[in-house]
Formats: C-alpha cells, sequence, structure tokens
C-alpha cells in the first residue's frame, strides 16, 4: 500500500449522493465517489449534529451515569454527554448536559479536546470539556432518558473500564485525561 500525500489531487470528489434514511439523531446517505486513481467507489456516511461531554470532578470523584445502552444491549457508565441542537455552542451543550443529567452546574468549562468518534463511516466530533466550580442544581434528564448518578473514585474508573463497565471512548478519554490532571495538575488530552 502508498503512502499517499495529503494533496487536492488524492482527495475523494463526490459524484451522487444518495439520501437512505432521515431521523431524530442521524441521517445515513450513500455517496458515489471518484478516487484518485480514476475509479469510483461508494462510501455509506452517517450524519451526525456533534455531542458535547463533561469531566466533572467533585470531592475527588468523577461525576457519571449509568443508563442502558440499546446498540450494545448492556447497561453502561458513562460520562455526562449528548447531541448538540441545532446552531449550539458545544460548550453550552456540555454545559446543559451536565445540569440535565447529574443536576449540578458549572461554574467553569475547560475545553480538554474535540474528536470524530468514528471518521471511516460517520462525521460526529464529539467535544470533551473540564468541569469546574460545581455547584448542585435540579436534574432534568430527557423524558426518554432513564439514568443513575454516581461519583466514582480514579481506582473505580479503572476498574470499571477493565470489566467494561466503561467501554466508550469519550469516558476512557475522560479518566486518562483525569489521570494526567492528577499527576500534573494540568487538563489535557
Amino acid at each position: 500500500m502508498s503512502v499517499l500525500k495529503k494533496t487536492d489531487e488524492f482527495r475523494e470528489k463526490t459524484v451522487k449522493t444518495q439520501p437512505v434514511f432521515e431521523g431524530k439523531i442521524i441521517s445515513l446517505q450513500v455517496d458515489t465517489v471518484q478516487l484518485p486513481g480514476g475509479g469510483t467507489a461508494t462510501r455509506e456516511i452517517v450524519r451526525h449534529p456533534g455531542a458535547a461531554a463533561v469531566l466533572a470532578l467533585i470531592d475527588g470523584n468523577m461525576l457519571v451515569v449509568e443508563q442502558y445502552r440499546k446498540p450494545m444491549e448492556k447497561f453502561q457508565i458513562e460520562i455526562p454527554a449528548g447531541k448538540l441542537d441545532a446552531g449550539e455552542d458545544p460548550m453550552s451543550a456540555a454545559a446543559r448536559e451536565l445540569e440535565e443529567e447529574t443536576g449540578y452546574r458549572a461554574g467553569k468549562l475547560r475545553p480538554i479536546s474535540a474528536f470524530y468518534t468514528s471518521p471511516g463511516f460517520a462525521d460526529e466530533k464529539l467535544y470533551l470539556y473540564m468541569a469546574e466550580d460545581l455547584e448542585r442544581g435540579e436534574s432534568r434528564p430527557d423524558e426518554d432518558e432513564f439514568l443513575e448518578v454516581q461519583a466514582i473514585s480514579f481506582e473505580q474508573a479503572q476498574q470499571y473500564i477493565r470489566e467494561e463497565r466503561i467501554s466508550d471512548a469519550k469516558t476512557i478519554l475522560a479518566v486518562y485525561a483525569w489521570h494526567i490532571y492528577r499527576l500534573t495538575g494540568q487538563i489535557q488530552a
């Protein structure tokens, strides 16, 4: 396999887009693309509005929510997160999701990282923040959200990763960012 230089001559050009599904959260399309070598290929693409997530620490513990995740058919422990509303600023979404899911408000949010969750087939970009100066408020989960809020220690988080009770990328990344924060006092991915 050859390594290609990052130039326009190697960019895939869309020849045709066929919408397949338009849902409440995602849409699916199949694109026919012109390949750099002259052939064509199809690309199945999931369009997603993006999401925001929060690493929230309180009394040396991380706030998480446990909820049933239908695609995996199991309960998962995750950091608070949710999709961006149309035109919504990711930091505002992070603050909203933290309060809706846990009942805590952040006095300050600092960006940790932003990343694409599955760039091979989806355009979802997730923004990860650290919440500071937490104040207790009132949780307001969405009507179809059934979750339990927990505050877990770093050691519990590591154990949950080993047990795959934590197995999503955003929460694992948050735990590693927390680890760096514990070692250096600096927040970074």
